[in-house]
């Protein structure tokens, strides 16, 4: 690590863990730079991104992550969701989202539906009407008080530099932890995790130090459609796409083919399914529907041509009410590139395939990387998954545009027919450039937001934000007006609409965290007593061996004793013995001489 560059200490917020999948090179790189980085995640999820988040834990001890605090249901705290979402819904009535009424039907069915109606009543039928209730939502919404779970995560250690994603859910809680860390002066970063969240998702009305977004597209979306400064904006470039740059295959054509089930001598089309809003009609529907139009379109390119379908991860279950068997040569494969080997996969499908057909799905993105078609059929019953979003409309304007879009199969056919026939060039450098790596073609967007990160670090210290008394003296004001809110909304028979499901699920969540606590320290406590328990039985069992050793030494030492004592006093007696013989001898030789001289002998 250069001399010059600090190790930095870095929270990264994320509602959802798969949120993670956005994120990964620039965590990754921004760990390998020496810093560290906690993430706080809101919620789990079951497409495998828990693994490969634990995977480059494993590489990078520097990087951690835990799940953020839940909310504490203050006195205020059903009163702030509802203002923040009714607030979040009124946005869709700007002249901007004229053309997009499923983005407000969306947020209104967050909405209690009383105050659907009361928006929808004739006081507020005027834009000037509209912009007085903002106003005030918006000073009730300043007024609140802020949630400080964010003290809780930290630990009361503020980190150099706070990141959030996507904070512009609808109704998000994300916000608190936000006008928190401004409160404690922490640096904030905001990074737009996709192609569609400033036009589609809320409003961002507390604004962070820095915001990073992918291009000029969403640069003028941030200053255009949220109102922040142009200052606070820098484009990183698409760092969730890096990926897919200077990548080869993983096996041979032949190898792909026989692994999917398609014939390996004909070409073949790939359908990359899309997320959709609620409600929408099924696409595994059309999908088939397409196919048999392929199979019956008289040319025989077509008819021929194999077709590899990707579903959409949080939409498998439509597959089931369809039958693809009827097709030859058609193929559902495919995984959430969560690991390697799903990337490869994922990477090859794209890489080998004819073109790349779909309704709106980021998976053209990563085509257009690779330098496939990207093919768009306009079905009417798709329409507010297309055009009646904002961001669709950046497939074919950005850059020169992307996709070759038709509004009927005929249309669709003669297109698909020139990519098979290779005629329709996938190569579209000006969209990649301008889309995904607007610093250039061969200058990866991490990079980019690893040293706009640094950037935002280096900057001085924010002063803490302080709420003026005039906040004070109005959320007195509020004070009954957030017991009447929480009164009702406990009364409630049933939640009629996801924010009020919502608050009750997050009571339901506190108490149940609380009975789990409550459980945890009972068994910290029965596994404390046991294992003092288990402590003394252990040093009893212990005393009692060196006892037994003890007595076994003192024995072996008795036995020992008493064989050099019987050994000792063996050897006493033979040596009285030799005494006793020796002075026999002697005496015989004695008497023997005397005998002699007297003539006796």
């Amino acid at each position: 690590m250069p001399s010059e560059r600090r190790p930095l200490t870095i929270v990264f917020s994320m509602r959802h863990l798969g949120s993670f999948r956005m994120y990964e090179s620039a965590v990754r790189l921004l760990a390998s730079r020496g810093h560290r980085v906690h993430m706080l995640i809101d919620r789990g999820e079951r497409l495998g991104w828990r693994e490969a988040l634990e995977e480059v834990m494993a590489q990078y001890p520097a990087v951690t992550w835990g799940w953020s605090p839940p909310p504490h249901p203050t006195i205020w705290f059903e009163l702030s969701r509802i203002v923040r979402i009714w607030l979040d819904y009124l946005r869709y009535f700007a002249p901007a989202y004229a053309s997009a009424p499923i983005l407000r039907r969306r947020a209104g069915e967050r909405m209690p539906q009383a105050l659907v109606r009361v928006t929808a009543g004739r006081p507020f039928r005027t834009d000037a009407a509209l912009g007085r209730l903002r106003r005030v939502l918006s000073t009730i919404d300043r007024a609140l008080p802020v949630a400080r779970e964010l003290d809780e995560a930290i630990g009361g250690k503020p980190p150099d530099v706070m990141l959030f994603t996507p904070l512009v859910d609808l109704g998000s809680p994300q916000l608190d932890m936000l006008r928190r860390a401004h409160a404690l002066g922490i640096r904030t970063g905001l990074c737009v995790g996709s192609w569609d969240h400033l036009s589609s998702k809320a409003l961002i009305r507390d604004v962070p130090h820095r915001v990073f977004v992918w291009n000029e597209t969403q640069r003028r979306e941030a200053v255009d459609l949220h109102g922040l400064p142009a200052d606070r904006v820098v484009v990183t470039g698409a760092q969730c796409y890096d990926q897919w740059f200077d990548r080869g295959p993983s096996r041979s054509r032949e190898a792909f083919c026989a692994r999917v089930g398609l014939r390996a001598d004909r070409p073949f089309v790939l359908w990359t399914c899309s997320a959709l809003f609620q409600g929408s009609p099924s696409e595994a529907a059309l999908v088939a529907r397409w196919i048999e139009s392929i199979r019956e379109s008289g040319v025989e390119a077509l008819r021929n041509a194999g077709v590899l379908v990707r579903p959409h991860p949080a939409r498998r279950h439509e597959w089931a009410a369809v039958d693809t068997g009827r097709f030859e040569n058609v193929a559902i494969y495919g995984a959430m590139p969560a690991d390697e080997e799903a990337r490869n996969d994922y990477f090859d499908s794209l890489y080998f395939s004819a073109a790349v057909a779909g309704l709106n799905t980021s998976a053209f993105l990563e085509a257009a990387i690779v330098g496939r078609p990207v093919h768009v059929i306009l079905p009417p019953e798709f329409h507010d998954n297309q055009e009646g979003t904002l961001h669709f409309d950046y497939l074919r304007t950005v850059g020169g545009g992307l996709v070759h879009a038709a509004r009927d199969f005929s249309a669709h056919h003669r297109q698909l027919l020139d990519s098979l026939e290779g005629r329709l060039d996938g190569h579209k450098p000006a969209f990649v450039r301008a889309f995904i790596r607007p610093h250039g073609l061969d200058v990866a967007a991490s990079d980019v937001f690893a040293a706009s990160v640094e950037s935002l670090a280096a900057a001085p210290v924010p002063a803490p934000q302080r709420q003026p008394a005039a906040v004070w003296l109005l959320r007195g004001l509020l004070l009954p007006a957030a017991i009447a809110t929480r009164v009702v909304l406990r009364w409630l028979p049933t939640a009629e609409d996801k924010t009020s499901r919502e608050i009750l699920g997050a009571r339901i969540t506190e108490a149940r965290a609380r009975a789990r606590a409550e459980k945890r320290r009972h068994t910290e406590e029965a596994a404390r007593v046991l294992q003092q328990q288990r402590d003394r039985e252990k040093a009893e069992t212990l005393h009692q061996r060196l006892a037994a050793k003890e007595r076994r030494r003192q024995e072996r030492e008795s036995v020992v004793a008493e064989s050099r004592r019987r050994k000792a006093e063996l050897e006493d007696r033979r040596k009285r013995e030799k005494r006793k013989v020796r002075r026999r001898k002697r005496l015989d030789v004695l008497r023997e001489r005397i005998l002699h001289r007297l003539g006796l002998a």
